[in-house]
């Protein structure tokens, strides 16, 4: 996990929800941000994961659920959630929060959480940290065509695993790799129905969560179809603005 301390020593990020449909590029905008920042990227599945594989009562809990056919409920995972910020340094000047908070009443418990480390900071190592700041959103946004251009566009050489897209980095001869002539293949999983279904499925899960923290005026939206620096750029001018604008409770 990152320990070093942030490149921008000025600046704390805090908590940080990153957004983004599939195929905007939010992966690589969270790993850039990860190392200059030093923070960590706090994963409801990594968690969920490393509970189960050490046997902790939570992660005994979570497998019960898993085993017998069963979503995990929201007050198993936003246990895993406090115990992953309290009490570790890697936090204390921020993070990026990955598959959480995906409901209301998950964002509700965050910032109520969040609101409870500010209390007991007072006074305390916490004191003037990232990690008392409220929870900001970033959305990347790209339009439906080009994110479908992106993902269906997409092809794999078989060989040397190198990656084109037909519409945008096409190779020199249809169907075949630059570098070793293989057969250039799709994924399964870059149709235009699964990348339909997925769509569906991020604004099902997303809108409302969105609607929440815009209505406290803590979301800002960043245009994802720019080369990646210049999206990294917007990203951070977004996060200072709401950092400046944002006052702790």
């Amino acid at each position: 996990m990152p320990s070093s301390r942030p490149t921008d020593s000025s600046f704390l990020p805090g908590p940080i929800l990153l957004l983004g449909a599939p195929g905007v590029g939010k992966g690589t905008q969270a790993q850039l941000l990860m190392a200059k920042f030093a923070i960590p990227q706090i994963s409801t599945g990594d968690i969920l994961r490393f509970n189960i594989a050490q046997g902790t009562a939570l992660g005994n809990a979570a497998k019960s659920l898993i085993d017998a056919g069963h979503l995990v409920d929201d007050d198993i995972v936003q246990r895993m959630v406090g115990d992953r910020l309290t009490g570790h340094e890697d936090v204390m000047d921020g993070f990026l929060l990955d598959g959480f908070p995906r409901t209301l009443g998950q964002a509700d418990w965050l910032d109520h959480h969040l609101g409870q480390l500010r209390s007991s900071a007072l006074g305390t190592s916490f004191e003037g940290r990232g990690i008392t700041l409220p929870v900001v959103v970033i959305h990347i946004v790209v339009s439906y065509d080009v994110l479908l251009r992106r993902i269906t566009g997409r092809r794999t050489c078989q060989a040397c695993k190198r990656i084109y897209n037909i519409y945008s980095n096409p190779p020199k001869i249809a169907d075949r790799c630059d570098l070793d002539g293989s057969q250039l293949v799709q994924r399964p999983d870059d149709t235009e129905a699964v990348f339909a279904e997925r769509m569906n499925a991020f604004n099902e899960k997303t809108s409302k969560v969105i609607d929440y923290y815009h209505k406290e005026g803590r979301f800002e939206a960043v245009d994802g179809d720019q080369p990646v620096e210049q999206v990294t750029a917007a990203i951070m001018r977004a996060l200072k603005s709401l950092r400046q604008s944002v006052q702790v409770a």
